[in-house]
């Protein structure tokens, strides 16, 4: 551990210091409670990952028991992907200035009276009210929580690379929104009431969370005179419109991806191929969320055009073996078919980061970010929606295929729009 004069001290780095942190030396102790602190806010933002893709196996009890149909679980995820919207534009920035800690306790808490709404009005209208909150309360931690890891691990470890924080809050991020669905279907299998028994025992772990953030030191010194409240600002990069396009439209891709697994996995499986286990549906958005997770860090010592490509292969193979797999009536080709979009959305997702990073100008990054997430959550919400809506009236198997055509439409327009773009190549 880097020192500062006394072998016993240990000061916030220069890039800590710039984003509004205390410029005091740290004692011994005091570093090691920083060091404690980043696992415990892993810990804590874990929890509230895994939450929020829990329900993915317990819609099928919800239908069962109400007598829904699939478009409306589909309104009932698509409300999440809202929630998510908002927690990040109208709150994800506000730590800058409340602090870390206290803006983590506040998606903790939303997080808490979700769980609250899922046992207490477990009707549609609660359903609903329920996912905006969870959603909300994740918009409001992804951003700030990343930030909080960021600067706790840098009072830390002050030689440390920012880059292992980073990679440290990308695993947790993907590990807790994969192991969520088990989770799910690991209750929903053995509870004896999942409706009810899955959420006390979230009650319980998000009370927990909140006295151990207690625990956790602030590393934002609230200024005397708080800045004016705005909303996160959204902006296209004005010089690099074509390429923020080809990135937004593969963002979308990949999230649309992502929420068919987590919204509708076990829809498919029980109307397609009467599998009826709600463990088998938490783990086939298991598969798709896992397996990008592990593309991101398995092959980031890829070239970015590398990285690019293949993501992009394996979604438009996977988005063929999909429906392929429906119409065969073949399971395992349909878990493959998983696995792949998993990968190919971690990629796409990924190279769509970099790529509209590369392009936004001076003091712009945020703002450009922000419209990208705006386009992948938008992907989460519509496509599901339209998939929903279609087994109204068309069997699953057509179904899937009027999800997979626009999709692969939608890989190689961007694709072309994406290739000879000076901005991506320099990835």
């Amino acid at each position: 551990m880097g020192a500062i004069g006394n072998p016993r001290w240990t000061a916030y780095p220069a890039r800590a210091q710039a984003r509004g942190m205390s410029t005091a030396l740290l004692t011994r102790p005091a570093a090691r409670r920083h060091a404690v602190g980043f696992h415990l806010v892993a810990a804590v933002f874990a929890i509230a990952l895994v939450f929020s893709t829990l329900p993915t196996p317990l819609y099928g009890l919800y239908q069962r028991r109400d007598g829904f149909a699939a478009p409306v679980v589909t309104v009932i995820f698509a409300a999440y992907a809202v929630g998510v919207v908002l927690g990040l534009y109208f709150a994800g920035h506000v730590s800058d200035w409340l602090g870390r800690r206290r803006v983590v306790a506040a998606g903790v808490g939303a997080e808490l009276v979700s769980a609250v709404v899922f046992l207490l009005w477990p009707d549609v209208p609660g359903l609903l009210l329920a996912r905006l909150l969870c959603g909300t309360g994740i918009g409001v931690l992804t951003a700030t929580v990343t930030a909080h890891m960021g600067e706790l691990r840098a009072a830390a470890r002050p030689e440390e690379h920012p880059s292992r924080a980073a990679l440290a809050a990308t695993a947790v991020t993907m590990g807790g929104l994969a192991l969520g669905p088990v989770v799910g279907g690991l209750l929903a299998d053995h509870l004896r009431d999942p409706l009810a028994g899955s959420f006390e025992l979230f009650i319980g772990l998000f009370a927990v969370s909140m006295a151990v953030l207690a625990l956790v030191p602030e590393t934002v010194v609230r200024p005397e005179i708080a800045p004016g409240y705005r909303p996160q600002r959204v902006a296209v990069p004005e010089a690099s419109r074509a390429a923020f396009a080809g990135a937004a439209v593969q963002a979308f891709v990949a999230f649309a991806a992502t929420g068919l697994a987590t919204a509708l996995a076990p829809t498919v499986l029980s109307a397609v191929f009467g599998e009826t286990s709600r463990m088998a549906g938490g783990l086939v958005a298991f598969s798709v969320l896992g397996s990008g997770a592990a593309a991101q860090v398995g092959l980031a010592g890829l070239p970015a055009g590398v990285r690019a490509r293949l993501g992009r292969a394996a979604m438009v193979v996977a988005l063929v073996l999909m429906p392929v797999s429906a119409l065969l009536v073949w399971q395992p080709v349909y878990w493959v078919a998983g696995v792949l979009s998993g990968v190919g959305s971690g990629l796409m997702f990924k190279r769509s980061v970099e790529v509209v990073a590369g392009i936004a100008g001076a003091g712009r990054k945020a703002e450009s970010l922000a419209a990208l997430f705006l386009a992948a959550y938008a992907g989460i919400a519509a496509p599901v929606l339209g998939v929903g809506l279609a087994l109204v009236w068309l069997p699953a198997q057509a179904a899937l295929v009027v999800f997979a055509a626009p999709m692969m439409a939608l890989v190689w327009w961007s694709s072309r729009d994406l290739s000879g773009r000076s901005a991506v190549r320099r990835g």
